[in-house]
């Protein structure tokens, strides 16, 4: 057993059996031993390549989404430009540099990034450094969506968050012959870490009520820290004014099934294999996101596949001046970047978009009539 893995068995013996929600926590975010406070996930020496990191367009495009909505604002004399998860810093560094094409608005920016990563973080000032002239961009870090609100009550805020959603923890809940019991994280013999389930069942109003009546051995995933997130980020955007991006992979209704998968090396592995060396993802239910903003008083766009999206916006007509300003040895690349982040058999329909803004605001784009 690795550390951590010593760590998790340790509490169980303590505590008992965990919630699923409560492993990945730890396994993702512990402040020593988790994923994303000690390895270095992203590349190809990483677990996973992201949609920035496949193409400048992605980024770019979300840029001038954003600045459209700027515009959109009024173009306030203060902006806060933030992002969720923000990697390598690669999408925003692409982000900013294609708003610079709008005169005044790189003059507004404040930049604010949340990140729990230190290894990340060094990686972002890195790559955002060049943004300090001629602007003076000094991007702000923040541990918790809760401290950039906090940060952020004194001008509107244009939010990005990609692939952010789909690695908060879950809740799994088995439905059985007495009712749905979840399922939780225990010890097999003395060491060994293995999947179990409550032996009593749930109150029933944890379950979606689509999923009420699924059929036995059924599987349903919530997401409370995700809806809470989204909550927050709702209520914030009445209060002060601003819209937010959200693309992840997922679903657009309510279905059952385990969508909780590990990833390490690009290949996927058993979520209990190589804890806290492994990425843990599970696939975002924009459903129940968009019905928690609209209860907090967002108005919503989408979700959209994320080609849909990206072709609304213009990632085509990117595409094609590009081709025309590079080498020949660069064309094919760029071709197999756009089909990879738009084409439906690759990210153009697994990923969604999904956009909440005051509902006062109009002109915005993307998400068709």
């Amino acid at each position: 057993m690795n550390a951590l893995e010593k760590h998790l068995a340790n509490l169980i013996r303590a505590q008992g059996p965990l919630s699923l929600s409560h492993f990945m926590a730890e396994a993702l975010g512990h402040p020593q031993y988790g994923y994303y406070t000690s390895q270095t996930p992203f590349g190809r020496k990483g677990d996973f390549i992201t949609a920035p990191e496949i193409s400048q367009m992605f980024g770019e495009m979300i840029g001038l989404w954003q600045a459209n909505n700027w515009l959109n604002l009024g173009s306030p004399a203060k902006i806060h430009l933030a992002e969720l998860g923000p990697g390598r810093g690669t999408l925003m560094q692409d982000a900013l540099r294609a708003m610079k094409i709008v005169p005044g608005l790189l003059d507004a920016v404040e930049l604010h990034l949340v990140e729990i990563s230190p290894k990340l973080r060094l990686e972002q000032q890195e790559k955002l450094k060049d943004l300090k002239q001629p602007h003076k961009i000094q991007p702000q870090w923040h541990d918790q969506v809760s401290d950039l609100l906090q940060a952020t009550q004194d001008a509107p805020l244009l939010l990005i968050a990609n692939e952010f959603f789909d690695a908060l923890p879950i809740r799994q809940f088995e439905k059985g012959p007495d009712g749905w019991h979840e399922r939780l994280v225990g010890l097999e013999g003395d060491d060994n870490l293995s999947l179990c389930l409550a032996p009593i069942p749930c109150d029933i109003s944890l379950i979606p009520e689509a999923l009420h009546s699924a059929d036995p051995g059924s599987i349903a995933e919530i997401c409370p820290v995700g809806e809470n997130i989204v909550a927050e980020l709702s209520r914030h955007i009445i209060r002060h004014g601003g819209v937010a991006l959200l693309i992840d992979y997922g679903h657009d209704r309510y279905g059952s099934g385990d969508t909780l998968q590990a990833m390490k090396d690009h290949k996927f592995c058993p979520i209990l294999d190589h804890v806290g060396k492994a990425d843990l993802t599970a696939h975002v239910n924009f459903q129940a996101l968009k019905e928690t903003a609209h209860k907090n008083g967002a108005k919503t766009y989408g979700p959209a596949h994320q080609g849909d999206f990206l072709n609304a916006v213009g990632i085509g007509a990117r595409t094609e001046a590009l081709l025309k300003v590079v080498q020949d040895e660069q064309k094919e690349d760029i071709i197999s970047a756009y089909k990879r982040l738009t084409e439906a058999e690759q990210m153009g329909r697994l990923f969604k978009a999904m956009a909440l803004s005051h509902p006062n605001l109009t002109g915005i784009i993307g998400f068709g009539a």
